[in-house]
């Protein structure tokens, strides 16, 4: 089973991601994607990185940053696709997981059910929830399920401090949801 990570953002502009707290996202989901990535592997699945190294550039845009992750994940023919975020928002209130798909009752929001159940469970981040975002590249151009997930708010001293310092409970839920859905379907 081949499982494609996409570690959103790139290190620098074109389609570098939100910043917060003294932490940029291209860095925490990097770091999260490697060990969840790692954790996957060791249960015996085939995983792709959209980003094998830190300093990985994908595209010359956003549009060509986006294309080059949804390809290299279809031309490997990835059986799933999970994209790693960091939230932000105005609020420095708002705190934790959350996950998109294309659309509701698929596959897809199976699994993105399973990884928000998964990762709020091992980070004690509180679960906001899956919803259908039709019109986000990832999900629109993937042939296969794909899930943005949210891990928690850059914004939020809390949920940056928690994927900064400790990413590997992240990974934990993410592998974790992952088998869950598997176990389930």
């Amino acid at each position: 089973m081949k499982i494609y990570i996409d570690q959103g953002h790139n290190p620098e502009n074109p389609n570098s991601g939100a910043e917060g707290n003294g932490f940029r996202e291209q860095d925490l989901v990097y770091e999260i994607g490697q060990q969840t990535a790692a954790r996957l592997r060791g249960m015996g699945f085939d995983v792709r990185l959209s980003r094998p190294t830190a300093e990985t550039q994908l595209g010359t845009s956003v549009t060509t940053s986006l294309a080059a992750r949804v390809n290299d994940a279809n031309d490997w023919g990835a059986d799933y696709f999970i994209s790693l975020h960091a939230n932000s928002s105005e609020i420095a209130a708002a705190s934790g997981t959350e996950a998109f798909v294309y659309r509701r009752d698929s596959a897809a929001e199976d699994l993105a059910d399973d990884l928000v159940l998964r990762v709020t469970e091992a980070t004690g981040l509180a679960d906001r929830g899956v919803f259908a975002r039709p019109g986000l590249y990832v999900l629109r151009k993937t042939r296969m399920p794909a899930v943005l997930l949210e891990l928690g708010f850059i914004t939020n001293r809390r949920d940056a401090d928690l994927m900064a310092y400790s990413p590997g409970l992240f990974a934990a839920g993410i592998a974790n949801g992952f088998l869950t859905y598997l176990r389930s379907n």
